[in-house]
């Protein structure tokens, strides 16, 4: 069964707030990664984050719930900035916002004018390996938290990708999320697009990005918690 509408996020821990999907992209068969070594790759994304600064994308982001065959996707943008910022408008098939500012989460969800707010607290660092995962990420801080494999090259929407397979070393990240693939751009060092497995049901939802567009201005106005009057308000655990 395929659909496309999104359930209600209130009760699912914060970092699967955005967990929704998978669907799958034309790509070619995996191959021997050249002159590519992980080291090298890792080395390659140190020197990358130094000089990123933003990025805005468009964002189609799917769940599959294997159990009942059963698949939902939406679609929108991000905005991701280098100072832990970040806001994904979700335009179709509902539209809603997801806003990271400051040390707080917020879900904002226009049809039924309600605005749910996470501190993130001690969580952050948690919340972020997923939200802000590979967008400035430094290859070191990637070695630190998960155990990396270099799958190979492909190719996907017609770029060359690096995919990666990674492995939480957190024992509460993988009670969570069992693996994550992840497949880099080798033209931008940002992710084409990433996969991530939970733990125990066998579901999966994937972050799909194009017309990715590296270090352009974004105003501080983006960012900003500021919802229209008459929403109602409430502060949720995670």
């Amino acid at each position: 069964m395929r659909r496309k509408s999104f359930g209600a996020t209130c009760c699912v821990p914060l970092f699967l707030v955005l967990a929704g999907t998978a669907v799958s992209y034309p790509r070619a068969r995996a191959q021997a990664a050249r002159n590519w070594t992980l080291d090298a790759v890792l080395e390659q994304l140190d020197r990358a984050a130094r000089d990123f600064r933003s990025l805005t994308a468009d964002i189609e982001h799917t769940k599959v719930t294997v159990a009942v065959d059963d698949t939902s996707t939406e679609t929108g943008q991000i905005f991701v900035r280098r100072d832990d910022k970040m806001r994904i408008e979700i335009t179709a098939p509902a539209p809603r916002t997801i806003l990271r500012s400051g040390g707080a989460l917020y879900v904002y969800t226009p049809g039924i004018k309600r605005v749910e707010e996470y501190d993130l607290g001690k969580r952050k660092e948690l919340v972020d390996q997923y939200v802000l995962l590979g967008f400035g990420t430094r290859g070191s801080d990637l070695k630190k938290a998960y155990v990396l494999t270099l799958q190979g090259e492909e190719s996907l929407d017609g770029r060359k990708v690096l995919r990666f397979e990674l492995t939480p070393r957190s024992d509460q990240v993988r009670d969570q999320i069992s693996k994550i693939e992840m497949w880099i751009d080798e033209a931008t060092w940002v992710p084409v697009e990433q996969k991530f497995y939970e733990t125990g049901s066998g579901d999966y939802f994937v972050f799909h990005y194009t017309n990715v567009a590296r270090n352009t201005p974004i105003n501080d106005g983006t960012f900003k918690p500021e919802w229209p009057k008459g929403v109602t308000k409430i502060k949720s655990r995670g």
